[in-house]
């Protein structure tokens, strides 16, 4: 086997994580920025604008979900196949995973035009509401729906380019993985102006020109993602014949780990749908102050991500290898790193909150509202980090069933109640309270999963060894 895979077990792991990692939190900042630049463009056209993007984004959220999930499936499959040297099973795990991609973008195309005006609808106000509101919510809606549809029925890109890089993650080639995330994010930060204000010729398309430059950018990385696995991921082997053949049991493996994936990053849609429904309570600004924090946060949140996904290959080659030792130095040094990460993202939230509402062409309501947001919010990151780093682990043993219960105490029966219990109140400010009581909450029960699976592997390792 070549030195990708044998260097999972053997290289110093600190110097592993970096270098599995570094290039995923790279390119996952660079996908923070263009998350970032993205709506900076809109908000240029309008407030409303900028709020129906962030509206969409549970629906987006809601793919990439079922794209991440599926393909976190794939990849403990792939590298604990890997590690357990049945290579027959690594290439089919990585062929039907490509055929789940496709089924699973046809399923969205199918629906997109079903669900898309109903699922604005629901989160904007009611006309002929008592609701005083500050923006024009028939422009929100018009403007979401417009984003939306170009993003479900183009949303081939999306399914096939996450697909295809968690297959070079899971071989160890993070840096090609890197190249493709970057050459998307790229492309739709130079796309996004261009088809937004109509420059270089081209026709001003406003709205409708950020959802083609986001779709392009997945497409076109997809197409780069596949070529760089074709060049070279020798431990896959590709076929046309084993993609439109479905193994069962391969299938059934993959989503044992990806079903409980796809639901605990699906919840994460389901918390901020029914969040903007509260806010909407106080105004449509709120629901844009939100937002925005989501877009901010990206730059913290997705380096830590980065680092899990760098970790979790680690963790399932050394597992297959029954090497304790090396997953318990994974574990201490990943979260060391990803609590100083998460820490200077509170500093940066706490100090200048202002400075970041402002990039977003805001209002003096949206300032208002959003600089307490901001800090308040901010003071739940370093247990978030805590808590994503562990959850890693149920991942890579193929427990994703407890990051799913960890995730639905965390956003639904701890964040939402509490949030819709405090805006009883009246009171915008108490509602961002419910983010650092729920991850508080979320620290409790990872801990006692992360003890309880620990323990069983290492009980199991024992019993292998003995």
């Amino acid at each position: 086997m070549s030195n990708k895979e044998n260097k999972m077990g053997t290289m110093p792991v600190k110097k592993l994580i970096v270098s599995m990692s570094v290039p995923m939190m790279i390119s996952m900042l660079v996908q923070a920025l263009y998350n970032v630049v993205d709506s900076i463009y809109v908000s240029h056209l309008s407030t409303e604008a900028l709020t129906a993007v962030g509206i969409v984004f549970p629906l987006q959220n809601l793919m990439i979900s079922v794209a991440m999930g599926t393909g976190v499936g794939i990849n403990a499959l792939l590298s604990k196949s890997l590690g357990e040297k049945n290579f027959e099973t690594a290439n089919k795990s990585a062929n039907n995973g490509i055929l789940l991609a496709l089924i699973s973008c046809l399923v969205f195309m199918g629906l997109s035009g079903f669900i898309v005006e109903p699922f604005i609808f629901s989160q904007t106000a009611k006309e002929g509401s008592n609701l005083a509101q500050d923006l024009d919510p028939l422009l929100v809606r018009k403007y979401g729906t417009e984003y939306g549809t170009i993003c479900c029925l183009l949303s081939i890109g999306l399914f096939l380019q996450m697909t295809f890089e968690r297959l070079l993650q899971s071989t160890g080639r993070t840096i090609l993985s890197m190249i493709s995330q970057m050459t998307g994010a790229i492309i739709n930060i130079i796309l996004d102006p261009i088809l937004i204000f109509g420059l270089a010729g081209a026709p001003k398309l406003g709205i409708v020109g950020a959802a083609y430059a986001t779709v392009c950018g997945q497409i076109v990385a997809s197409v780069l993602a596949f070529i760089l696995n074709i060049r070279f991921n020798k431990e896959i082997k590709f076929s046309f014949k084993e993609m439109i053949k479905p193994d069962a049991h391969v299938i059934g493996r993959i989503y044992q780990v990806g079903v409980p994936s796809i639901l605990m990053m699906s919840i994460g849609s389901v918390m901020t749908y029914c969040l903007n429904i509260i806010l909407n309570g106080f105004s449509l600004t709120a629901q844009t102050v939100y937002a925005t924090y989501f877009k901010i946060q990206s730059f913290f949140f997705m380096p830590v991500f980065g680092l899990n996904g760098g970790s979790i290959p680690v963790l399932a080659y050394n597992y297959g290898a029954k090497n304790k030792e090396r997953i318990k130095e994974t574990l201490s040094f990943t979260v060391r790193l990803a609590v100083g990460i998460m820490l200077c993202g509170t500093l940066v939230f706490e100090i200048i909150p202002g400075i970041l509402l402002s990039m977003f062409d805001a209002t003096d309501e949206m300032i208002k509202i959003g600089v307490p947001a901001l800090r308040i919010i901010a003071v739940h990151f370093p247990i978030a980090a805590v808590c994503i780093v562990l959850g890693s682990v149920f991942q890579a043993f193929s427990q994703s069933i407890y990051s799913l219960i960890v995730s639905l105490c965390r956003q639904l029966v701890v964040l939402i109640p509490v949030a819709w219990l405090l805006s009883l109140t009246g009171k915008l400010d108490l509602v961002w309270l419910s983010f650092p009581a729920a991850e508080i909450g979320s620290l409790i029960v990872t801990l006692i999963f992360f003890r309880k699976v620990m323990d069983k592997v290492t009980k199991h390792m024992e019993e292998v060894e003995s």
